[in-house]
């Protein structure tokens, strides 16, 4: 059975999704289900990878007798890294349930400040209206960043014609008062054929993040798209429809590489496709940033979220790199646990999308 269907699998059997599709198709939100694994249960290969090496053995001791939950929603985007994590911790934590939701990244801040989580994945960091919303509700937060991604623009893989648009076609396609409903418009050399878009719904931190290094400002998006917070629904679509042009994270590109054709981006130095190598050296922009976790600091007084944070964080450079997103630098991660066990309060960013964030800057962020 491939990847794909595993995911699905154990989505339906194991998850809740939150995502929604447009007015017009759709999709019920169930909520999520307790995840209990036994000792047995084997990490799931991830997203284009055979498999995943095998992580240090954690202390048993510590682990093994853990009991109580841990409630995660947030990102599709951190989704393929925090659910190896989760797999691989009800392994050696087999009494603790886990329940893990995918709701999109302003759903899930929106749980996380209701104090309905306790970690909330993130594919841009929290808004300063988020924030205020947690200090509303007495929810203070540690943030954790735990990799860079570099979103993906793509078409169906029978589309011969486009190989790379710049950031200015780009916007002319996805900017509010767009006309363009075929190729042709965007380029007079190009079939009149329509085009269907397909893209992150409004609670997903990806749309806040593709619209504000595309479209100039955060939320401002046309509206006749199929959109989704789910990252794999919004793949399979694009792979079944020759029509299609649309935009998520570069694990599930990945995963779907032979069913899909990656488009490279201008942005204004040549054409650029999403690479780990491109989004690590910082030539793939605007589109490559950070993603990150966050975590309720009173939720860290429960032991079964502190092991698990400790757990996350302990090897998440090969997690990481098994789901073909790029590891931080490793003093980043030396860092990030500093902040966790500090229960170093807020962000340092200033609140919402960050544009053309690099790795090196993201390692001076963390430090100061």
């Amino acid at each position: 059975m491939g990847r794909s269907a595993k995911h699905l699998i154990f989505l339906v059997i194991l998850l809740g999704l939150g995502g929604c599709r447009a007015a017009d198709r759709p999709v019920p939100t169930p909520a999520p289900a307790v995840v209990q694994a036994t000792a047995t249960a084997q990490p799931a290969a991830p997203a284009g990878a055979a498999t995943i090496p095998p992580r240090p053995t954690p202390d048993s001791s510590r682990t093994a007798a853990l009991t109580g939950t841990v409630v995660i929603d947030g990102s599709s985007t951190v989704f393929p890294i925090t659910e190896i994590v989760v797999r691989e911790f009800t392994v050696a934590a087999p009494s603790v349930q886990i329940q893990l939701g995918v709701s999109g990244t302003g759903g899930g801040f929106k749980k996380f400040c209701a104090g309905e989580t306790d970690l909330s994945a993130a594919s841009r960091p929290i808004k300063q209206s988020e924030q205020a919303d947690c200090l509303a509700q007495g929810i203070r937060f540690v943030e954790v960043p735990v990799a860079f991604d570099g979103l993906s623009v793509v078409v169906h893989q029978s589309n011969t014609w486009v190989a790379c648009l710049t950031v200015a076609e780009l916007k002319q396609l996805w900017e509010p008062t767009s006309p363009i409903t075929t190729w042709q418009q965007l380029r007079p050399e190009w079939p009149a054929s329509p085009i269907q878009l397909y893209g992150a719904g409004a609670d997903s931190g990806t749309f806040d993040y593709f619209t504000s290094a595309i479209v100039g400002s955060e939320g401002e998006s046309r509206t006749d798209y199929i959109g989704s917070e789910d990252d794999y629904l919004l793949a399979q679509d694009i792979a079944a429809d020759p029509r299609a042009l649309g935009y998520f994270g570069y694990a599930y590109y990945r995963e779907y590489q032979d069913r899909l054709k990656l488009v490279a981006v201008d942005g204004g130095n040549g054409c650029v496709a999403p690479s780990e190598t491109a989004i690590a050296a910082g030539t793939y922009q605007p589109l490559a940033r950070p993603i990150f976790l966050y975590v309720r600091v009173d939720a860290l007084d429960r032991p079964e979220v502190a092991a698990f944070m400790d757990f996350y964080l302990a090897d998440l450079a090969r997690v990481v790199d098994s789901v073909h997103y790029v590891p931080l630098p490793p003093r980043a991660y030396v860092l990030a646990s500093e902040r966790v066990r500090a229960r170093t309060l807020g962000s340092v960013f200033s609140g919402g999308s960050h544009v053309n964030v690099s790795l090196e800057q993201l390692l001076s962020l963390e430090g100061n």
